[in-house]
C-alpha cells in the first residue's frame, strides 16, 4: 500500500509539470503572435511617419517661399512710402497679391495673422496707387478668406470699417452711422467735410 500511495505521489507532480508546460507554451505562442503585430503596427506607424515629415517639409518649404517672397514685396512698400510714389504702391500691391497666390490649400492655415496683415496691406496699395477697383477685390479677397476676422490700425481704427469707408462700400446714410464707425479721427472729419460739400 505504501508503493500505491509513493506513486501516486509521483504521478501527480509530473500531471502538474505537464500542465505547467502545456501552459508555458501557450503563453509563449500567445506572447510570441501579439509580439509579431506590435512589430507589424510600428512599421505601420514608421510609414506614415515618414508621409507626414515629407508633408510637413513640403509645407515648409511653400512657407519659406512664401515669407521670402512677401519680404521683397514689402521693401518694395517702403520705398513706395518713401518715395509717395503711385507706381510704387502698386507695384508692392501687386508683388504682395503674387506672393498669396502662391499659397497651396495645404499652407493656407500656417501663420494666418501674416497672410492677413499682406493682403492688408495689398489692398490699401492698391488704393494708394490709384486702382480702386483692384483695392475693392484685393478687400473682398481677405473677407472672404478670413470671414469675421480685422485687423487694427496702430491708433485702434479696423481695418474692415476704414476700407469699407474709403472704397465707398459702406455709406452711412444716418447721421451717427459715420460716428459709430471704428475710424481714424481725420479720416471721419475728411468723409464729413467731404459729404458736407457733395450736399451743399
Amino acid at each position: 500500500m505504501d508503493h500505491v500511495d509513493i506513486q501516486k505521489q509521483i504521478d501527480h507532480p509530473k500531471g502538474k509539470r505537464s500542465r505547467l508546460l502545456k501552459i508555458g507554451t501557450f503563453l509563449l505562442l500567445g506572447l510570441g503572435a501579439s509580439g509579431c503585430n506590435v512589430t507589424m503596427s510600428g512599421m505601420q506607424g514608421t510609414g506614415e511617419g515618414i508621409g507626414y515629415r515629407q508633408a510637413r517639409f513640403v509645407e515648409m518649404n511653400e512657407m519659406k517661399a512664401w515669407r521670402s517672397c512677401q519680404e521683397q514685396a514689402l521693401k518694395l512698400d517702403e520705398t513706395a512710402r518713401s518715395n509717395g510714389s503711385a507706381s510704387q504702391y502698386l507695384a508692392s500691391a501687386k508683388a504682395l497679391k503674387l506672393c498669396e497666390t502662391s499659397v497651396s490649400s495645404q499652407t493656407a492655415g500656417i501663420n494666418i495673422q501674416e497672410r492677413m496683415r499682406s493682403i492688408a496691406v495689398a489692398s490699401l496699395n492698391f488704393l494708394r496707387g490709384g486702382n480702386i477697383e483692384k483695392a475693392r477685390s484685393t478687400f473682398e479677397d481677405f473677407k472672404t478668406h478670413f470671414k469675421g476676422n480685422d485687423l487694427r490700425f496702430a491708433d485702434g481704427s479696423s481695418y474692415l470699417d476704414t476700407m469699407k469707408m474709403l472704397l465707398g462700400m459702406d455709406e452711412p446714410t444716418s447721421i451717427g452711422a459715420l460716428s459709430m464707425a471704428n475710424v481714424n479721427s481725420s479720416l471721419k472729419a475728411e468723409l464729413r467735410r467731404t459729404r458736407y460739400w457733395e450736399r451743399n
